[in-house]
């Protein structure tokens, strides 16, 4: 079994509904698989004190899901008075219509068509909700319209699929562009520089204790990655089929489609810069 403390990021280990810091709790939702790890992390945010919540990501159309994070709420004493997406992906987004009638509030995200009212999310914008404070962070790349929140009174950034607790993400390719996704990585980086982020509350998989040392670890990897892809097409493999195989022999082939996103969000990369 490996040891968390070493490996990227510093996982805390097995993900559970539950707090995860003063002012985030987990509702997991039950929703498993290869590409949602143990399943949704739906956050439920809220200043200690304060009677009024923000949750994060309501997750997938599971009506025993959202009405376990209202009930999560309830027994905390909070009123969830604000919906938040990271992003429009279903595991993410597809209950937030539903969620949004059950709480009578508005939900807000980058992309119009996710929105429940008349207040979108922006670069620069920052979410106040009894005390609560969240600064909008703009993280394109794993898709257009992402988003990640920062926390700063626990020092802590909520990726979405920015960064998973485990393992690393795919760049949705035609939607999601690596050159967008490095610079969301940068950008991140900088809050544990600038603002001393240091916990991560991924969208998927365990919280992270060492947001520096994961975000580094992503962009080395990205870099061995694409240094490899040039490789396989240098060697001849022209085809992101013919270089995901070559490149990712070691990777489960169940996975082999999505890593085809990435690897053609790689390629695309590589002709634009001249480097294929």
């Amino acid at each position: 079994m490996s040891d968390a403390a070493a490996l990227p990021g510093q996982p805390r280990g097995v993900v559970v509904s539950g707090p995860a810091t003063a002012r985030a709790v987990n509702v997991l939702a039950p929703n498993p698989s290869a590409m949602t790890l143990d399943g949704t992390n739906t956050w439920l945010l809220s200043e200690p004190g304060s009677e009024l919540a923000v949750v994060v990501d309501p997750g997938p159309l599971d009506e025993s899901h959202l009405g376990r994070v209202i009930e999560t709420a309830e027994k905390l004493g909070k009123r969830i008075a604000l919906t938040l997406l990271t992003h429009g992906h279903p595991d993410h987004a597809e209950g937030a219509g539903r969620f949004a009638e059950l709480t009578g509030t508005a939900v807000r995200a980058l992309d119009p068509a996710l929105r429940l009212g008349d207040e979108g999310l922006g670069a620069g914008d920052v979410v106040s909700v009894g005390g609560l404070e969240l600064r909008v962070v703009p993280t394109p790349g794993h898709t257009s319209d992402s988003l990640s929140f920062h926390l700063p009174a626990d020092r802590a950034v909520l990726s979405g699929d920015t960064v998973l607790g485990r393992g690393t993400t795919i760049v949705a390719h035609p939607d999601g562009r690596l050159g967008d996704y490095l610079d969301s990585l940068r950008r991140l980086h900088s809050l544990t520089v600038d603002d001393g982020v240091h916990t991560v509350l991924p969208g998927h998989g365990p919280v992270l204790e060492d947001a520096q040392g994961v975000l580094e670890f992503y962009l080395a990897h990205r870099a061995s990655r694409l240094a490899q892809v040039e490789a396989a097409v240098v060697s001849g493999h022209r085809t992101a089929a013919e270089v995901v195989a070559h490149v990712y022999a070691d990777v489960d082939r169940s996975l082999w489609p999505a890593a085809e996103l990435s690897v053609r969000a790689q390629l695309e990369y590589l002709r634009e810069r001249g480097l294929i």
